[in-house]
């Protein structure tokens, strides 16, 4: 670029400011409740149940043979 030796000095020109942004960014704990309802449920179930009953008599047993009888 040439210059003229007989040019008067410029007053300078000043544009508007550029913005430059340095973004940071910095880990924030957000707090996320997740309900959890239990619900319990009691069934009645059958189930079996055995008992016994017995009874007792006594028989008298003749130690006499009994014979045959004839036809």
């Amino acid at each position: 670029m040439a210059y003229c030796h007989n040019c008067p000095p410029l007053s300078p020109i000043v544009t508007a400011p550029t913005q430059v942004y340095n973004n940071f960014y910095y880990p924030q704990a957000q707090p996320i409740v997740h309900p959890v309802e239990v619900i319990n449920q009691h069934h009645c179930v059958p189930v079996p149940q055995h008992y016994v009953t017995y009874t007792e008599k006594d028989v008298v047993v003749s130690s006499v043979k009994k014979r045959k009888k004839r036809k």
